[in-house]
């Protein structure tokens, strides 16, 4: 009697797990980055995501190298080191329909491009921003990133002498509407927050501390799997519940608190520090400052404002896409540039 194959599963687009994934990884084994590829397979897998509506964009750096590792199907694009969000903020603009999901590391999105980092922000360009953080420039050999701690020791980079920037900090105080942390070896918190994440209306930040094994996963980095499964604070449990289906309810007794998402899903909180509330930007200022002296590693959603308009709505994008419009919608007449031209 011949054996029958289990049935593949499918979600609502007929799609399996394995079509979100991208070609086979070249990081070091072990990387954290390769732990938060197969975090966003999943979590693309679950919410239904059309990848041929996704955009994925980065700079330089191993992280901006993952792309290529996860939904073969979607749209991409690898820049110039720390231009990234230029390169997104001109894609949604062109085609508000796209869902962009951007790919940084704390090099490139904290050095070289952190001018650009602010001003995406401050504009509140509608993306996820992922910044893989591991305090190293990995890619060139271990050179001390601008996150890396002060006073930190690596073998081939001698000693620290600068204060680390902290990307949370950074971004609350551009006044982001949706900042969480996490850590690349917790999936089940990494997946929430990209979840919630994905359904935010502006920019929502994600810095993932994620261990480079090859130059920074010392027992005394905050950067180490170590350190993060030793000291990690997480500041609230929380799952994410889409408008229409659960996707992820695991909640113990406690006090809870739910943050309505504009497509209708949510973010049900249950706070282990009573102190926290999220939705306070003074309470999440206070957060980040008290970790800061303590040289705490703390997790979870860190601030969250579904307040602030996205750049598309205060652009006043027509129905149809820009991209999608004919040219003559696009570019003057010849009469029309001619009269400027007089007007000159």
């Amino acid at each position: 009697m011949a054996v029958q194959e289990p049935p593949i599963k499918v979600n609502r687009l007929g799609l399996t797990r394995d079509d979100y994934k991208g070609r086979a990884s070249t990081l070091c084994k072990g990387c954290g980055h390769d732990s938060i590829s197969q975090r966003i397979i999943s979590v693309a897998y679950d919410l239904n995501l059309d990848p041929t509506h996704l955009i994925k964009v980065s700079g330089i750096g191993c992280s901006s190298k993952t792309p290529a590792y996860f939904i073969n199907q979607s749209h991409g694009f690898n820049g110039l080191h720390g231009r990234m969000p230029s390169m997104a903020t001109g894609a949604v603009l062109a085609n508000r329909t796209l869902t962009a999901l951007g790919v940084s590391g704390d090099g490139d999105a904290m050095s070289i491009g952190l001018g650009q980092f602010i001003h995406m922000v401050r504009r509140n360009v509608p993306m996820v921003f992922i910044v893989e953080n591991n305090g190293v420039y990995g890619l060139t050999k271990g050179q001390f990133s601008a996150t890396a701690d002060l006073d930190q020791e690596l073998k081939y980079a001698g000693r620290n002498e600068l204060p680390p920037i902290d990307v949370c900090h950074e971004a609350l105080v551009a006044d982001c509407g949706f900042i969480g942390r996490s850590f690349a070896g917790d999936p089940r918190q990494v997946e929430a927050l990209l979840k919630a994440a994905l359904s935010h209306r502006g920019t929502a930040i994600l810095d993932i501390i994620s261990p480079c094994v090859t130059f920074n996963d010392h027992d005394d980095s905050t950067k180490s799997y170590a350190y993060g499964k030793a000291h990690e604070q997480i500041i609230s449990d929380f799952g994410f519940v889409a408008p229409q289906e659960e996707i992820t309810v695991d909640y113990d007794p406690g006090t809870t608190a739910d943050v309505t998402m504009h497509d209708g899903s949510h973010v049900r909180l249950r706070k282990l520090d009573e102190k926290h509330d999220p939705r306070n930007r003074d309470a999440a200022m206070r957060v980040l400052e008290e970790a800061h002296i303590k040289q705490e590693f703390i997790t979870g959603l860190i601030y969250i404002n579904e307040e602030r308009p996205a750049l598309t709505e205060i652009e006043r994008l027509p129905a149809t896409p820009l991209a999608f419009l004919p040219p003559e919608k696009t570019r003057p007449s010849r009469e029309a540039l001619a009269k400027v031209m007089q007007e000159l």
